[in-house]
């Protein structure tokens, strides 16, 4: 579909940041103006062991009234993006919260550079730069979550804040190609909070009711505080399901087209628990237990008819799943002497995934048909993980002149799962798959060792020079068979911020770096997947087995990210920035036909393969600003604007469109809100674009998908002071969404093509401070 007719919507982001950023030509001239109120003017760029929002890390007594910036009256999120010298953005609680949302998906999507995949309000892979599968790194409270575990069963009202890291560091990682995306749940603040939320959501009717509390107080007089944040609802869906298949015979011209259309029903139930204490220990020493409690239950039934009835006419399937999650983390902070700190972090973490699912098959249409063959798959995953880290930041003095602030820290996470897999057909085992078993085991073990280094070699610079090892072993073991793969990555880190002044609200931002992405447990396993459409005999391009690949080497990336910002006197930041990566051992899944070991004859089977280099890059730009900053008979109206050109190409796939796995052209955002004068009501919306996309995946195939735009809206009535009252709307207007894929065997040319309806998601949520 085309994008032409809300392409001004993105003309307007560009124009709009493009204007602004070119308002005064004597960039960096000026003396900074007055700050306003709570904001800290031209602040020097503080370093890592300074400033630490990045981790939910409790500091010493002194530092951690500093850093608590809605208590505390410290740093605001513009100050602590503008004084971090590795490029940073912080997203805080009212940002988090200003449109309702229901999901941290719908949050993460106004970002600059960051989309979402799949169809609007149905959630689906969070990427930075158009670039996810592993090369954005998601982190909840510093640390990544095992594979069972979704951010959207993780509602925004248990977050603090939210960082997004567009290069990667020494002390975060190297895993973060695109950047990194850090979650950082609700902390223990000294000032008393007892926040009270019930919403009632609706979509297509279906009521989605949701209860949240949280509590913040100090515990004795000893200086102890603590938090505690519980989270439960129940979410309904109803899908439908429109699918289309033509294939043509490329030498013999004839042509057929299969049609599947039904429907699919979803009950979701959440219960989430998050607690933070801080306890004051002897000799200025904190101590700080964080547990975290996770359970989601879900179950799914969908009717398909197919036409015309090939194998079979009629498909029904019924789902049941079940994940948990405990996790119990720990942080000790002692300051060793005036000029050192040391921080040791603990971690012990449980997750279980239970899931039945059993799909049945009939000649006839609903109410009759005898039934043909049914399929049944029963999935067990337990999860353990332990994690160690210490970092010890030191001030070193003067060294030549100039003040080092050092960090350097060792890590080590261990991961274990048993997964236990039985697989029938009409309720008898699949003997096709005795060879690999239904049960496996899979460890990883990963070390690192890191170093970095911030300096300020005159007023007007600071810079950073970080170096990363780190190691990953996996290992994998089944009836039969083991396999063992090894890989360790060198990562040299650099980043620099220039201002024309010293007092100048301007900066420009460098980094040169070096990045990686590893592979997936799941990736490296042998152990085939059937397609339940073709389970024995052939198979089709378009209806592949899916197995893993134990060769697969992690792809490295060379990374370098140039951005001139400008910081505004109410908090507000123009920004324009470039980033350009190039990669190496490029992983994609490629799907050939196979002589395989489950089958007498050949099948068609997708697995990832290391494809060579390929070369990602773009244009960021950003506006975020009042309205009378500019216009001094202006309304105070926040607007926020953002515009993302993508670039990619993938040297072994031939063009055009041969670029990064569902990397859009573009993607914008254009939003503002406003506090009105006469009366306790704020009112905001916001838009979303990213235009369609056709992507050359492999030398057979392409894929497609539709353009999205996303409108949201809100209106928040405050009754009083304690009591207030949010009004939500997800996906105003909403749009058919379509995806697909087209295959050229050389034999057949295979066209899928799914479409489905959006639906607008209204909530009504009653906010009671206690």
């Amino acid at each position: 579909m085309s994008a032409r007719p809300c392409s001004p919507c993105a003309v307007t982001a560009l124009s709009l940041a493009a204007a602004l950023l070119h308002l005064n030509p004597a960039w960096g001239q000026d003396a900074a103006p007055a700050a306003a109120v709570g904001e800290t003017p031209a602040p020097r760029p503080a370093t890592s062991a300074e400033l630490q929002p990045a981790r939910p890390a409790a500091t010493p007594a002194s530092r951690e009234r500093l850093d608590r910036v809605e208590v505390q009256g410290g740093p605001s999120d513009s100050t602590l993006r503008r004084s971090a010298t590795a490029a940073k953005i912080v997203i805080g609680r009212e940002e988090i919260e200003r449109f309702g949302d229901s999901s941290v998906a719908d949050v993460l999507k106004r970002l600059p550079g960051v989309t979402i995949g799949g169809r609007p309000g149905r959630g689906g892979e969070i990427r930075m730069r158009g670039m996810g599968g592993g090369y954005t790194q998601i982190l909840v409270n510093g640390e990544r979550m095992p594979p069972s575990f979704s951010l959207d069963q993780l509602p925004p009202e248990q977050i603090e804040r939210i960082e997004v890291l567009r290069a990667p560091t020494a002390e975060f990682g190297a895993r973060a190609v695109a950047g990194t995306i850090n979650i950082v749940l609700r902390e223990a603040l000294l000032k008393r909070l007892n926040d009270l939320r019930l919403s009632l959501g609706s979509e297509r009717g279906l009521l989605q009711p949701q209860l949240s509390w949280t509590r913040n107080d100090k515990l004795g007089e000893a200086g102890h505080a603590y938090n505690l944040s519980l989270m439960a609802g129940e979410q309904r869906r109803r899908d439908d399901v429109d699918t289309r298949i033509g294939t043509s015979d490329i030498r013999g011209g004839a042509q057929s087209v299969l049609h599947k259309s039904g429907q699919s029903e979803e009950l979701r139930r959440n219960l989430n628990a998050h607690g933070r204490l801080q306890l004051k220990l002897d000799g200025g020493a904190q101590l700080t237990l964080m547990p975290f409690l996770v359970q989601h239950r879900s179950r799914t039934d969908s009717e398909i008819q197919q036409n015309p009835a090939q194998s079979y006419a009629r498909a029904s399937t019924e789902g049941l799943s079940e994940f948990s999650m405990l996790r119990l983390g720990s942080l000790y902070n002692q300051r060793l002497s005036e000029d050192s700190r040391l921080e040791l972090r603990a971690g012990l973490g449980s997750a279980r995934l239970d899931s039945d699912s059993l799909r049945r098959e009939f000649a006839g249409a609903a109410g009759d048909g005898l039934p043909l063959r049914s399929q049944q798959d029963v999935l067990n995953n337990r999860d353990r993980s332990l994690n160690l880290a210490g970092k010890l930041s030191q001030q070193l003095g003067q060294i030549g002149g100039v003040e080092h602030s050092l960090v350097s820290g060792l890590e080590l996470e261990s991961n274990q799962r048993r997964q236990q897999r039985n697989s029938l057909q009409n309720g008898e085992p699949r003997p096709e798959l005795s060879e690999f078993g239904d049960d496996f085991d899979a460890s990883t073990l990963r070390l690192a060792a890191y170093v970095q280094d911030e300096w300020s070699p005159s007023k007007q610079w600071s810079a950073y020079a970080g170096l990363r090892w780190e190691g990953i072993r996996t290992r994998s073991s089944a009836n039969n068979y083991a396999v063992s793969n090894s890989s360790q990555v060198l990562t040299p880190l650099l980043h620099a911020v220039w201002k024309p002044e010293e007092k100048s609200r301007d900066q420009v931002r460098m980094s040169l770096t070096r990045s990686y992405r590893a592979p997936n447990t799941q990736d490296l396993i042998a152990r085939p997947s059937i397609n339940n459409q073709y389970p024995s005999g052939a198979n089709t391009a378009n209806e592949p087995d899916r197995a893993g690949n134990p060769s697969l080497r992690p792809e490295t990336a060379l990374g370098l990210d140039l951005a001139l910002e400008r910081y505004l006197s109410k908090g507000g930041v123009l920004s324009a920035g470039v980033f350009v990566r190039r990669i190496d051992d490029l992983m994609r899944n490629v799907t050939r036909l196979e002589t395989v070991s489950w089958s007498g004859e050949q099948r068609w089977v997708s697995r990832p393969q290391n494809l060579g280099k390929a070369l990602s890059s773009g244009v960021e730009l950003e506006a975020k600003f009042r309205l009378d900053e500019f216009f001094d008979e202006a309304l105070p109206i926040s607007l926020r604007s953002n515009l993302s050109l993508f670039r990619s190409r993938v040297d072994e796939i031939p063009g055009p469109n041969n670029r990064l796995d569902q990397q859009p052209r573009y993607t914008a955002n254009l939003g503002a809100d406003y506090r009105l004068r006469s009366l306790p009501l704020q009112l905001g919306a916001s838009l979303n674009f990213t235009p369609d996309n056709l992507l050359q995946q492999s030398l057979l195939q392409q894929s497609r998908s539709d353009r999205k735009r996303v409108f949201d809206a809100f209106a928040l009535w405050n009754i009083d002071r304690d009591w207030a009252l949010r009004l939500s709307a997800s996906n105003l207007a909403p749009q058919d969404y379509g995806s697909g894929t087209i295959i050229n065997t050389g034999e057949q040319l295979i066209t899928t093509d799914n479409y489905g309806r959006t639906f607008t998601t209204w909530q009504l949520r009653l906010e009671v401070k206690l």
